[in-house]
């Protein structure tokens, strides 16, 4: 009796492990299309990042050569005048703590503002992840989601934050961890807001990768019908069109071709400059 209870904890054990594994590589894929996919804006059009000035980035000398200075008369001196501040960019914050807290709270204000565009925060990312940075803003969100407990977006922020992570460690079984947290934040912002984009897009997107054994395929599908509902109901927006993608290949995978044709061209329809719509659409079936 006793040899037969040990071996029923360890198959949980095992599954509870194969589970972890599966969902450390699936996160791994996922954040990888996330972090690294096309930008959806026209390439002839300015990104929304030229058009507003980045806070965090450093500023960049000008190519022109400064002209020569003419000597002020010896009765008078030149007015003097402010000097400019930049916002401390992770070099200048690596060598000051003081600038160091100040970078990660600018960092943390523009991942959870809802007025920052989607590249923007891309931008953040990429610079928070080159600089080594992540652990801080991890650090960050978690004090203010303790401070703020019914703001959306700081949960479905952390997640995001969680997801960076795994994209920056090896250890399989630690990715799982940090993924099935992520998940569970991105629930909570859910709870509090069921509107919020990144979290259901993201949770989706990273549930898709789950092993087919949990059968989550039809909770995906639905999280992507819930984000076209929503989206079709507002202004808009370039980055929408990857529901329509991420929709429609659930749709394929499942079987349901004819579906996922009709789901794309939908997509195509309302952003005709989207390629990875048009390129699914141009694949005879």
């Amino acid at each position: 009796m006793l040899k037969s209870h040990q071996c029923g904890k360890k198959q949980k054990l095992m599954k509870k492990l194969i589970l972890l594994l599966f969902l450390g590589g699936g996160v791994a894929l996922a954040l990888g299309y996330y972090a690294h996919r096309p930008r959806l804006e026209k390439a002839s059009e300015p990104s929304e990042t030229e058009q507003a000035e980045a806070p965090l980035r450093e500023p960049v000398a000008s190519a022109q050569p400064a002209a020569p200075l003419k000597p002020a008369p010896a009765t008078e001196r030149p007015a003097a005048k402010p000097i400019a501040r930049p916002v401390p960019g992770p070099t200048a914050a690596a060598a000051n703590p003081y600038l160091d807290t100040a970078f990660m709270k600018q960092a943390v204000d523009l991942l959870v503002s809802t007025q920052a565009t989607r590249q923007q925060k891309r931008d953040t990312w990429k610079q928070l992840r080159e600089a080594g940075k992540l652990d801080g803003v991890i650090a960050e969100l978690e004090q203010r989601i303790t401070n703020e407990p019914s703001t959306a977006e700081i949960p479905a922020t952390l997640g995001q934050a969680y997801l960076q992570k795994c994209g920056t460690i090896r250890d399989v079984r630690e990715q799982g961890i940090l993924a099935m947290q992520a998940d569970k934040l991105f629930d909570t912002a859910l709870a509090l807001d069921t509107s919020n984009w990144e979290a259901r897009f993201t949770k989706a997107v990273g549930m898709s990768y789950w092993p087919p054994s949990l059968n989550k395929g039809d909770e995906v599908i639905q999280h992507f019908q819930t984000l076209i509902e929503q989206q079709e109901a507002q202004a808009a927006q370039p980055h929408f069109a990857e529901t329509y993608a991420w929709l429609g290949d659930q749709y394929q995978k499942s079987g349901h071709t004819d579906d996922a044709r009709t789901i794309w061209q939908r997509g195509a329809d309302l952003f005709p400059a989207d390629e990875k719509l048009r390129e699914r659409l141009a694949v005879k079936q």
